[in-house]
């Protein structure tokens, strides 16, 4: 019979899962995201609203894990090539962001007569970081944290990460304590734990995981991942420096592993439901008492901090070559208070640098700050969709004569003009995306700024002169305009057209181009060829199966034109048969 103490533990538990599991698919019904809902969760089931989670110190201590798992599996998707290709961005972007916004803040504080200079060096620091859980999870959530701006917000996070001991170190010294020898005793303890790290991982994880692997125990090879984690996170802790760096460094040293797939697969699960529990925690810590007594103070001060941050990040991001759609993405993910900030105003209240009310309205601040965040993001998302670089600095085409020109210069406009090109045909390519043809640049690649589904465009591009003109634009009546514009004027062009789908290429037909590939046709019969070799099937079998698959994929498509979407329906069902054994024999 369970304790009341047992209890209690599971009425606690239920009740979080129980918020998490309302909460969360409501809000991402209306696409506010998991995080609000976390953090809606947070508030009305916490001590301050309904009163059905009690906070303690050990519940966020707990959740605090949820973070170290997450970084452990960001670095698991990097290498230690990879973070060294970053450093530019780390030591500059990063370190840029944490200076001028923390001094910027600082003087504000000064200015305003809030607090002294000594503190509010402290204060204006501790407010320049961002929330490392809140920003990489919007930015994993939304599949964009390999993107220009994903890449430049993880930099400044990282950095961010690393400037923790030196911050934690300088609060002695700055209170005007006896800490000074403390704080490079941990300085030097710092050192040593990260090289002792960078030599067991290079050295002594791949063995570890390779005996406990070999051992065929899946829930052995879950604990010594787990065990990992928090042997990094203890050992980094106990030298002063962020659990999450840690756990971030181990995932680094881990992501060049056979084991790393294995890892993440199994780390997984307890990462999201403690990263989940986190955010929840978070959400208790708003004080809605102390928010209504001085709602105007936290209120402003949070849009404050988010509006400083923003703006200055947006500012130094430009500064550093980043467009403007790129600078405001990073500028909104970042602006938010981060949750070191709770442990350095923690801990400058019991170093006498801040009183108690400081630090409540502070943390207030803070949390609200996290709140706006997602707001943020999706304000500067629709700003930066809505300003599309114009490419007028871009060259326009001109025309040429024997070449081949390809309009659309994404994924499949990439390979087709590579293998051209390396066939020493002379290729014109055409684009109507700024951002594409400056990345393509970046790669060596000419491409030329137009849209393509225009005559006049096409013509001046020479296509009266070309060999062929193959169409790859994303846009199904961007092609469709094209085709029929470029038939009626020239009868015997070679015009080849990619279709979006299967209906598309229904429309294309009777437009005129000489052939019409439907986008993601080869790719998945090469597909179905891999499997069915894999399955054991003869190579001869194979090739008889996916032919009579192209003449059933033509009879259905040919029925589809003639009677419409439904037609041919049974031909999607009939077994193939393999040649002599009265199947389809065409070839």
């Amino acid at each position: 019979m369970a304790s009341a103490g047992e209890s209690e533990f599971l009425i606690q538990a239920a009740t979080y899962l129980g918020a998490a599991a309302i909460a969360v698919p409501v809000f991402n019904r209306f696409k506010l995201g998991s995080i609000l809902g976390y953090l809606a969760a947070g508030v009305v089931a916490g001590p301050f609203g309904l009163d059905l989670l009690h906070q303690e110190e050990g519940v966020f201590h707990i959740a605090e894990l949820g973070v170290v798992l997450f970084l452990f599996v960001i670095g698991l998707e990097l290498s230690l090539s990879r973070l060294w290709s970053l450093r530019k961005q780390i030591f500059g972007l990063g370190a840029a962001q944490l200076a001028v916004t923390g001094s910027v803040i600082a003087a504000l504080f000064v200015a305003a007569d809030v607090m002294p200079a000594p503190a509010a060096i402290i204060a204006g620091l501790s407010l320049a970081f961002s929330s490392t859980a809140f920003a990489l999870q919007m930015m994993k959530d939304r599949g964009e944290l390999n993107t220009n701006y994903g890449t430049r917000a993880f930099s400044v996070l990282l950095f961010q990460d690393l400037a923790v001991i030196p911050l934690l170190a300088a609060i002695p010294f700055i209170a005007g304590s006896s800490g000074d020898a403390a704080g490079w005793e941990n300085a030097l303890k710092a050192g040593g734990v990260l090289a002792a790290l960078v030599l067991i991982g290079r050295y002594g994880l791949d063995r570890v995981f390779r005996a406990v692997a070999n051992s065929g125990s899946r829930e052995g090879f879950a604990a010594a991942a787990l065990l990992v984690v928090a042997l990094t996170a203890l050992a980094v802790s106990w030298a002063g420096l962020s659990m999450a760096l840690g756990a971030f460094l181990a995932g680094v040293l881990l992501a060049e592993s056979s084991y790393k797939h294995q890892i993440e697969t199994d780390i997984e699960p307890f990462r999201g439901l403690l990263l989940g529990l986190f955010f929840i925690s978070i959400g208790m810590r708003l004080d809605l008492v102390v928010i209504a007594q001085s709602w105007w103070i936290v209120l402003g001060g949070a849009l404050g901090l988010v509006s400083i941050k923003s703006a200055l990040l947006y500012a130094l991001a430009r500064l550093g070559g980043a467009n403007h759609g790129d600078a405001l993405n990073t500028a909104a993910v970042l602006s938010q208070g981060g949750e070191f900030a709770f442990v350095v105003i923690s801990l400058g209240v019991s170093a006498l640098l801040f009183t108690s009310g400081q630090a409540t309205l502070m943390s207030a601040i803070v949390t609200i700050s996290m709140v706006l965040t997602p707001f943020m993001a999706a304000a500067a998302r629709l700003v930066s969709r809505q300003a599309k670089d114009s490419g007028d600095d871009l060259e326009g085409p001109h025309a040429e004569h024997d070449h081949v020109i390809i309009v659309g210069f994404g994924r499949m406009g990439q390979i087709i003009s590579q293998v051209l090109n390396s066939s020493g045909v002379v290729v014109t390519a055409i684009d109507n995306n700024a951002s594409h043809i400056r990345n393509a640049e970046r790669f060596g690649f000419k491409v030329y700024f137009g849209d393509g589904s225009r005559l006049d465009t096409l013509l001046t591009a020479g296509a009266l002169n070309a060999k062929a003109v193959i169409l790859c634009m994303d846009d199904a009546r961007a092609v469709n305009h094209a085709v029929s514009a470029l038939r009626e004027q020239s009868p015997s062009l070679t015009i080849i057209a990619t279709a979006h789908d299967r209906m598309h290429e229904i429309e294309l037909q009777p437009l005129g181009a000489d052939v019409v590939v439907r986008e993601t046709l080869e790719s998945s019969l090469l597909v179905a060829r891999e499997a069915l070799s894999r399955m054991g099937h003869d190579s001869r079998i194979i090739e008889d199966y996916v032919q009579q698959f192209r003449k059933r994929d033509r009879e259905r498509l040919l029925a589809q034109i003639d009677s419409g979407p439904e037609a041919g329906i049974d031909l999607l069902h009939q077994q193939f048969k393999p040649s002599g054994e009265g199947g389809d024999q065409s070839s």
